[in-house]
């Protein structure tokens, strides 16, 4: 399995929200995409980070690979849409959802409960 992380599931390790211990257990070689490493520094200086982009490359310490969201990603998290509008995912959410689906062994890794409810054919771990 290769964890594939949203924002919220990082947000959870940092915060030490529920959930955290989960996530903390698929660090090493785990996958962000740029598209969610731009949403978790945002996240991190909308709370008063001092050092969001310092906080954020702390994860890669821990074996957290930053992958380059791709041409075939941003049109996999498009297609997505129809499938996700109703319970208001965003285009992070689908790209989390779209780099999972384009990652041998794949599992997409969030703390949002809505994922549960699409029916996709992309494995989702919910943390909490």
């Amino acid at each position: 399995m290769t964890a594939v992380l949203d924002a919220s599931a990082v947000l959870a390790l940092l915060y030490r929200e529920p959930g955290h211990d989960q996530v903390a257990e698929m660090l090493a070689g785990a996958v962000v995409s740029t598209v969610n490493w731009s949403e978790i520094v945002q996240k991190l200086g909308q709370r008063g980070h001092p050092a969001p982009g310092a906080a954020a490359e702390g994860l890669q310490s821990l074996g957290v690979h930053v992958r380059p969201f791709t041409v075939d990603d941003a049109t996999r998290a498009a297609l997505l849409w129809p499938a996700t509008r109703r319970v208001g995912l965003s285009l992070g959410d689908r790209a989390c959802l779209a780099v999972a689906s384009g990652v041998p062994e794949g599992v997409a890794v969030t703390a949002d409960k809505a994922w549960t409810t699409l029916g996709l054919d992309i494995p989702v771990l919910l943390v909490r």
